[in-house]
């Protein structure tokens, strides 16, 4: 005979997703435990972040002075250029500049030329000339060489240059050298201004 057959269950499958496995986080102080410390590596993350910005800001910074500036040492080297310029053309005589002899005049419009060339490039590169006749004296752009007494004009008024100051690209690259006016009248002297006593 034939034995009946026998009916196996029915596996039944669930159609619910099944949710996280919670059971290595143990309880809800774990819960919290994990998410200070995700809190913690995204403060790092964002320090970090600022951090490289800055540094690539100032990276950029240096890169530009460093562009700007790097002709200083050269600029100052042609300052006594210039001033050799200026010096031929104040020591020369107004009557040897309209000299019958065109050889003196030419020598002269030639010396003016390339004075006036040289201010020329000196602008295209950020070099700005200081003669600050007439101005009130600034420490931070001009130096004192003498000072005088000069009734009707303000204390610390410059009355005489000397020798032009120089900035490039706003950055001081020789003061200008000027004599100030110093009226004894005055109880606040130089206006409060530091000045080179023993020029």
């Amino acid at each position: 005979s034939v034995a009946p057959e026998t009916e196996e269950p029915e596996e039944k499958f669930s159609m619910e997703p099944e949710g996280p496995n919670l059971a290595g986080l143990g309880s809800t102080s774990r819960i919290a435990e994990l998410e200070d410390e995700l809190a913690q590596a995204k403060d790092q993350t964002l320090r970090a972040l600022a951090e490289l910005d800055n540094l690539r800001k100032r990276a950029a910074r240096e890169r530009e002075d460093a562009g700007s500036y790097a002709i200083t040492r050269f600029a100052r080297g042609l300052l006594d250029v210039a001033d050799n310029l200026r010096r031929a053309i104040d020591a020369t005589p107004e009557e040897m500049k309209d000299h019958e002899d065109e050889r003196f005049s030419g020598l002269i419009t030639g010396i003016e030329a390339t004075e006036r060339e040289l201010i020329k490039v000196f602008e295209q590169n950020g070099m700005q000339k200081l003669e600050p006749l007439d101005e009130k004296f600034d420490p931070n752009f001009h130096e004192v060489m003498f000072e005088a007494p000069m009734p009707g004009k303000e204390n610390g008024t410059i009355i005489q240059i000397i020798e032009p100051g120089y900035t490039l690209k706003g950055r001081l690259l020789r003061p200008a050298r000027v004599g100030i006016t110093k009226n004894q009248d005055s109880p606040s002297g130089n206006d409060g201004h530091v000045v080179d006593e023993e020029a």
